[in-house]
């Protein structure tokens, strides 16, 4: 028994974030629909009302679908671990928190008739994020250049050119966050 396996868990953060997402698809779907238009969406609604303020913060949490949530999924478990090593489960936690708070705002604010749900804005701020890792002070390294150009140049030619029910805008805020942070979490560490 001496090579005996265990389980790690090895990214709290990611996982927790990705088990909470299942079981609000997994409630969405048992009630019809109701705990995502209460809970997990965000749209306009009255600030006087405490869920629109908790909406800010939970509509990550949220997916139109299966697929919508196995797409995003799929790139915060691969992304996720990597960046929670490197920075830390605080400072994920407060990159996701971020990023929510932000995209929520920006869509109540400019799309009254809009609603949001999901988790591509922390997937585009993670995908600028682990742009990144190898960042060094007086450097800019092609790799940050060509990542914003590819996913967040895509995005602003699908949001001119393709009609769907894709938040690209989330997307390019979510991008933006994760460039942010790299920069000033990077320029901290070296």
């Amino acid at each position: 028994m001496k090579n005996k396996k265990k389980l790690v868990w090895n990214s709290p953060v990611v996982l927790c974030f990705a088990a909470l997402s299942f079981v609000v698809m997994v409630l969405n779907l048992l009630t019809g629909g109701l705990t995502n238009r209460l809970l997990f969406t965000t749209y306009r609604a009255p600030l006087t009302s405490p869920l629109t303020w908790i909406r800010f913060f939970t509509h990550v949490l949220g997916h139109a679908g299966w697929t919508h949530y196995i797409g995003n999924m799929s790139y915060l478990l691969l992304l996720g671990p990597m960046l929670e090593e490197k920075y830390g489960s605080k400072r994920i936690l407060g990159t996701m928190a971020v990023t929510a708070v932000m995209t929520g705002a920006v869509n109540f604010l400019l799309f009254p008739n809009t609603a949001l749900c999901g988790a591509s804005g922390i997937v585009f701020a993670f995908i600028l994020l682990t742009s990144f890792t190898s960042f060094r002070e007086g450097e800019i390294p092609v790799t940050v250049i060509l990542v914003a150009l590819i996913f967040i140049g895509q995005q602003v030619y699908e949001g001119l050119f393709v009609r769907d029910n894709v938040s690209n805008l989330t997307h390019i805020l979510g991008g933006i966050v994760g460039a942010v942070i790299g920069y000033r979490l990077n320029r901290r560490l070296r």
